[in-house]
């Protein structure tokens, strides 16, 4: 698929501004060209690509901030990592994002990820007052994982790679995808008994659903 060359450019601009000082303008706009072509791979259409290149390209130059001690983390860094990135690991994030209402900062990825995130998921987190619509499935970078405190992995077996010295998880779920709805809501309740024992273990308090 070709890429959009001036367009990307003028949004390796864009982000380079966000990015002074930390990064060379030639990486943010590596690393958005390399955002565009990985989620090209997996698209279905390509409206909406520049626009998650951007947010995938800032996302991961700011992990990689991080993971080099260029910028400072004032909040746990959590990562969930399942294999599509469209059902369990989403479910989490959103669960977790509210119950921690900015005490903990989630990002998510999949070892193979789909084109959307499945809609009965959307439809459950709705349902709990949880809209994951700016979500998108993404692939598992280095520099996310070299950034998280926390990795918990979600039936992604040996495709989920391990760093020496994070904090690992795993959690045993069922994927979501293509389940009736009746059996995606036990599996949300079941992730959200999960992230709360999690935010325990954080010394957390968990904000309720509303």
């Amino acid at each position: 698929m070709r890429q959009p060359e001036a367009l990307l450019t003028r949004i390796a601009l864009t982000i380079a501004r966000r990015f002074d000082g930390v990064f060379a303008a030639e990486t943010v706009a590596e690393y958005v060209r390399d955002a565009y072509r990985l989620l090209a791979a997996d698209a279905v259409s390509t409206t909406h690509l520049p626009v998650l290149a951007e947010r995938f390209a800032g996302q991961r130059l700011t992990a990689l901030a991080q993971a080099q001690g260029l910028a400072a983390k004032a909040v746990p860094e959590v990562l969930f990592v399942c294999t599509r990135n469209v059902g369990r690991s989403q479910m989490a994030a959103a669960l977790l994002a509210h119950h921690a209402a900015g005490r903990v900062h989630v990002r998510t990825a999949g070892t193979a990820p789909a084109a959307h995130l499945d809609t009965v998921v959307v439809r459950a987190l709705a349902e709990i007052g949880l809209d994951p619509a700016e979500e998108f499935p993404k692939p598992l970078t280095d520099e996310v994982i070299r950034a998280a405190d926390i990795v918990i992995t979600m039936g992604c077996g040996d495709a989920c790679p391990v760093h020496p010295g994070k904090r690992y998880q795993d959690w045993l779920l069922t994927a979501p995808e293509g389940q009736p709805i009746e059996r995606v809501r036990r599996i949300r309740d079941h992730i959200d008994e999960r992230v709360r024992e999690l935010l325990a273990e954080l010394d957390i308090t968990a904000t309720p659903l509303t």
